[in-house]
């Protein structure tokens, strides 16, 4: 990943307690690796993706700590 942009938003307790409880349980993850797999997931679920996106998400899941 070459560049990358900050997002803020707001999440639902539930999930923000779902996503806490995973990142204790795997901390070979953190909040910004798990966000960027998850939507780019999305995007290549949901819409025209070309190749970078898949890469993204690749990179996502494969990351070395």
């Amino acid at each position: 990943m070459n560049a990358t942009v900050s997002i803020f938003t707001e999440i639902p307790s539930p999930l923000h307690e779902c996503l806490q409880d995973y990142l204790q349980q795997h901390p070979d993850w953190d909040e910004n690796r798990l966000l960027t797999a998850a939507v780019s997931l999305f995007l290549l679920q949901n819409a025209d993706s070309d190749r970078l996106v898949a890469q993204v998400y690749l990179d996502a899941l494969f990351q070395r700590p």
